[in-house]
């Protein structure tokens, strides 16, 4: 028995847009591998020499671009680069499909006099360049799908809406986006559903080759192109997966897409857990991780009859990695879950949630959906193409 038309009544939660964190970078390579990848540098006009105060804010791209890639590692598990600065890098998945990073920015050509006035200006906004959507262009791009929230786009200075107004100039390309929180495997499970019945219908309107970007082109995108191939175009997701690492180096999360999918077929069900931290010493008590994301903290509260510090919170089911931060100091407890350590030593507290009634049918499913090696039937994957093709996201 599935739910899809329960699921269909209760679009995704979207995350909150209001939070701040590290941006988009450009990959301007993933070093290693022998994968090739196109990337269209920030041009410089004939003649022009670089300036001190060009080469200030190249070195602040480069800061940033550190930044960026220390947290996308961390965050994602994986040793992760990417050099926002080098300009506007992707592969080619398939013939009619891209996987890549944000498109870039061209500095002005100031004269050294006014760079060195208007250089607060150039940072922050910059002037944007045509050259990136030309070059899509010309390589028969139909339609640029953006997964960048306004966070992303801020912290590299990219002004979104010169891209925008710049392919409203041509009737052969389309600029969209549908907005996924980076570094946020639960907020892409959510969202997976209605950003990949957006792209669907966006490739049957438009045809020819589509190019899906988030910041770098290593998490987000190559994420929402696996799904669209798993889903619409008939792959098994480690047939898909092993693809798109042929051809680029990224990390997409696969429980995510794993979770959405089985999110679709048996409907999105939730349970209440409880966590409990046993201190009355303690004069705060958080949580981060769960399904909020490692950006973010959740207080518990102090039960002062069981000296505890409580927290329950309904919960999608699956599995979900969290830690205490106590007075500041980020810890496990050592009567809950504990992970193996990963490639850096580090361990998390994780839980693992089930729905309450699930039908041994809706059970099996799952289990297959969310295994080793998942693969639709053709009747499964006919329901999620009705699916997405019926699916409305609500007005926020």
């Amino acid at each position: 028995m599935n739910c899809l038309q329960n699921l269909l009544k209760e679009p995704p939660i979207v995350g909150s847009r209001s939070m701040r964190r590290p941006s988009p970078l450009n990959l301007a390579m993933v070093r290693g591998g022998s994968r090739r990848s196109n990337t269209v540098k920030t041009m410089q006009p004939p003649g022009a020499s670089t300036s001190g105060a060009e080469s200030s804010a190249l070195e602040l791209g480069t800061e940033k671009s550190q930044v960026y890639s220390t947290n996308m590692t961390q965050a994602m598990g994986a040793a992760l680069t990417y050099r926002h600065e080098l300009g506007m890098n992707y592969n080619f998945i398939r013939p009619d499909l891209i996987v890549g990073s944000c498109l870039q920015v061209l500095i002005a050509n100031f004269s050294r006099q006014k760079i060195a006035s208007y250089l607060c200006l150039i940072i922050c906004i910059h002037v944007q360049s045509p050259v990136d959507v030309d070059k899509l262009r010309k390589i028969g791009v139909k339609t640029i799908f953006c997964l960048q929230q306004d966070s992303d786009l801020e912290y590299f200075g990219v002004n979104i809406r010169a891209i925008q107004d710049y392919c409203l100039q041509f009737k052969d390309i389309e600029h969209c986006r549908a907005e996924i929180r980076d570094f946020d495997a639960f907020d892409l499970r959510l969202r997976l559903p209605a950003v990949v019945s957006k792209l669907h219908k966006l490739v049957n309107c438009n045809g020819g080759v589509t190019y899906i970007h988030c910041t770098a082109g290593l998490g987000r995108a190559p994420a929402v192109a696996l799904s669209y191939m798993f889903w619409i175009l008939g792959y098994s997701l480690n047939e898909g997966h092993q693809l798109l690492q042929s051809k680029r180096a990224c990390f997409p999360k696969l429980e995510a897409i794993k979770l959405a999918t089985a999110d679709i077929l048996t409907g999105l069900s939730k349970n209440t857990i409880t966590l409990k931290w046993e201190d009355a010493t303690s004069s705060s008590v958080e949580i981060s991780g769960l399904d909020i994301g490692w950006g973010q903290k959740i207080p518990l509260t102090y039960d002062k009859e069981k000296g505890a510090w409580f927290l329950e919170k309904e919960l999608p089911e699956g599995r979900y990695e969290y830690k205490y931060v106590v007075d500041g100091r980020w810890l496990c407890n050592e009567h809950e879950n504990i992970t193996k350590p990963n490639a850096d030593g580090h361990v998390n507290n994780y839980v693992q949630v089930s729905r309450d009634g699930t039908s041994d049918e809706e059970k099996e499913l799952r289990e297959r959906l969310t295994g080793p090696n998942p693969d639709l039937t053709d009747e499964e994957r006919l329901m999620i193409r009705e699916y997405l093709e019926q699916y409305v996201e609500a007005e926020h």
